[in-house]
């Protein structure tokens, strides 16, 4: 086991630890938490050895094999698995020594050697690297490549195979899925479940961590606090004790009102597919954990789209690439055809590579379509999130600065107030951003883009060096947001709670994805993770206009274009009054939430229920009893407008 014994741990003049105490029991699984500058990372360098505490004991089995990922790879000619199984050094080494032993001739420990080979697993040691990296995503072309040819994010997916390969008692993973994509992350978790020593992980994944951990140590106040269970788990034991120490009530009870108030619309408006059933849960979740919410460092909501157009653009049979001087046209996703239409919210998925990102970048019209048509309604404001777009912010000015060039004329004071809202308080916000890390460079990034009241959000991995906390925020902020929404990323947290339909690029191709994703997760292991894949087939398309392939006569296309444009009319004009009641109504219904809560609060007060506050009570009892009796009529309408609207939308 290892126990930490009332160890201190100090970096610089900061005080990371003081006086923790924590156990782990052989068979743990721990997930590490805290806020980023917390210390998990000394932490781990603590367990490796290359930190000593300033105080306390630290001990473990000292024959214990400890793996961890490396930071750094050396740009080298090796090929890939090759340097994979350079993660085994005790096979390495033995491999050197049988090398000596047969240039020696020496036969005794030629067959010492044999025989110690055999134990270390020495001639399966190829395939088991192959496997790994084939599930981390390399083909069997890219196993061969030196790793020098690879960029910074595949060299640490290689750096990873090396520590999964290395047998280990104790594997330490510092973020092992911040250079994954979905596809990978699901792989690294089935083998994760099936490793047979203790495991620490530091990840801001929440996903991740519910399905591999069954133990959490959360860094709070200095101390390590053990909670048995997975992230979910840790979060529902955190808030209870957030309520009972809370002094913060009625603001909870906002929170809480203004989540139910969104869950149940949401129920409402809820289809019987499978990912919207998926999402329901997590608002679900959401609402239980609304304590959580309002204890967190900050949180914020996308403000109310001015226009809502619709459709917001429609691609036609669109080659989305790159043009590419003095050679042909490099040609990523073929013959898309997609309309957007207003309200949707699409959640992208595909292996790194297969034309996610280029597919944003011409959605956001940052590239022009190489073939096909693409339209844009001039009411269209496009909110993008991309690592670009973080990387284009001057390093040498402030947040206040970044803000006020895309806010000219607004006041200083209102800005500051803005980013105060986003965790840029007081000279934070004059600062310039140089030693911002990641996480705040993304936080500010959101926030410019929330400035411009987007009716249609690309994010293109938003949830990039953001914390537990931040992302936590952004996914309450995207789940209520009211416009449309298109994002690419590999927190499934995510993905559940603000999307209700899939998308997949592969093979050149988009369409629709018909199920959740545990439907996603099964098909990767049928096919693309399947420990003999060949050819990956594509799921079966769904019943959608996205990416449908069209093999008719030119004449029969321009007739079938006709009808479906005229349908599009149809629609909408039997959907906008409709839409326009509706919105309405959602008005009605949050301002009446907001009224009912504001009583519900006040009957909570103990002050009430005296002697001289009784006629003060029968008003509230009564407004209270009026408010949710006009709330249930407003429900009513809303339900029975909604299924009029869905029975537009689904006409054919």
């Amino acid at each position: 086991m290892i126990r930490l014994s009332q160890v201190t741990l100090i970096r610089g003049t900061k005080v990371l630890l003081e006086g923790a105490d924590v156990a782990l029991n052989p068979g743990d699984r721990v997930g590490l938490i805290g806020p980023n500058g917390s210390g998990k990372s000394s932490l781990f360098a603590l367990l490796r050895g290359e930190l000593h505490a300033d105080k306390g004991e630290v001990d473990y089995p000292a024959r214990w094999r400890v793996a961890h990922v490396a930071q750094e790879t050396p740009a080298l000619d090796r090929p890939a698995l090759e340097y994979a199984i350079d993660g085994d050094a005790t096979l390495r080494r033995l491999q050197r020594e049988l090398a000596a032993a047969e240039a020696d001739d020496d036969g005794h420990r030629i067959g010492e050697l044999h025989a110690a080979l055999g134990d270390a697993d020495a001639y399966t040691a190829r395939l088991r690297a192959e496997r790994l990296l084939h599930g981390l995503g390399f083909t069997s072309e890219q196993m061969a490549q030196p790793v020098a040819s690879f960029s910074g994010g595949w060299r640490m997916r290689l750096n990873l195979a090396q520590a999964l390969m290395c047998p280990s008692d104790l594997l330490l993973l510092d973020e092992p899925t911040n250079h994954l994509d979905l596809d990978a992350i699901l792989w690294v978790e089935d083998w994760l479940k099936r490793y047979g020593g203790m495991l620490v992980i530091i990840s801001h994944d929440r996903d991740f961590l519910d399905v591999v951990v069954n133990v959490i140590v959360h860094i709070d106040g200095r101390k390590l606090r053990r909670y048995s269970g997975n992230y979910s788990g840790f979060e529902r034991q955190r808030a209870a004790a957030v309520v009972l120490a809370s002094v913060q009530y009625e603001k909870q009870q906002r929170e809480r009102a203004h989540l139910e108030s969104f869950i149940n619309r949401f129920r409402a408006k809820a289809s019987k597919a499978r990912q919207a059933q998926s999402r329901m849960k997590m608002l679900a979740k959401m609402e239980e954990l609304a304590p959580l919410h309002v204890s967190a460092p900050f949180s914020f909501e996308f403000r109310e789209p001015l226009k809502s157009p619709d459709p917001l653009l429609v691609l036609e049979d669109v080659d989305a690439g790159y043009r590419l001087e003095g050679a042909p046209d490099k040609v990523v996703v073929r013959g898309v055809r997609f309309p957007l239409r207003s309200g949707q919210r699409y959640g992208l998925l595909g292996i790194n590579g297969a034309g996610k990102s280029t597919l944003m970048k011409t959605l956001a019209g940052e590239l022009e379509p190489l073939a096909g048509a693409a339209s844009f309604n001039k009411g269209l404001a496009v909110g993008y999130f991309a690592q670009h777009q973080v990387e284009m912010l001057r390093d040498d000015e402030s947040p206040l600065w970044h803000l006020a060039r895309v806010a000219p004329g607004e006041r200083e004071q209102a800005l500051r107030g803005f980013l105060g809202g986003f965790n840029f308080p007081g000279d934070m916000a004059t600062e310039p951003i140089t030693d911002f890390s990641g996480g705040e460079k993304a936080r500010l990034a959101l926030a410019l883009i929330v400035w411009n009241r987007p009716n249609l959000l690309l994010l293109d991995e938003p949830t990039n060096h953001l914390d537990l906390e931040t992302r936590e925020a952004l996914t309450v902020a995207l789940a209520q947001f009211e416009g449309t929404l298109v994002l690419v990323s590999h927190d499934r947290h995510l993905l559940r709670a603000t999307t209700d339909q899939f998308l997949i690029v592969a093979d050149g191709r988009l369409q629709s994805f018909d199920g959740d994703l545990d439907d996603y997760r099964d098909w990767l292991f049928r096919t693309k993770l399947a420990p003999e894949s060949g050819a990956v087939p594509l799921p079966e398309a769904g019943k959608s206009e996205v990416a449908v392939p069209d093999v008719a006569a030119p004449e029969d296309r321009r007739a079938q274009k006709r009808r479906e444009a005229a349908k599009r009319q149809r629609q909408s004009a039997a959907r906008k009054p409709l839409e326009s009641r509706l919105k309405r109504l959602d008005e009605q219904m949050a301002k009446l939430n907001d009224r009912k809560a504001a009583i519900d609060a006040r009957l909570a007060d103990p002050v009430l229920y005296g002697e001289a506050q009784k006629d003060a009570l029968k008003t509230l009892i009564v407004d209270q009893a009026y408010l949710a009796r006009e709330l249930g009529q407003i429900e009513a309408e809303w339900l029975a407008l909604q299924e009029q609207l869905e029975t537009v939308t689904s006409a054919r």
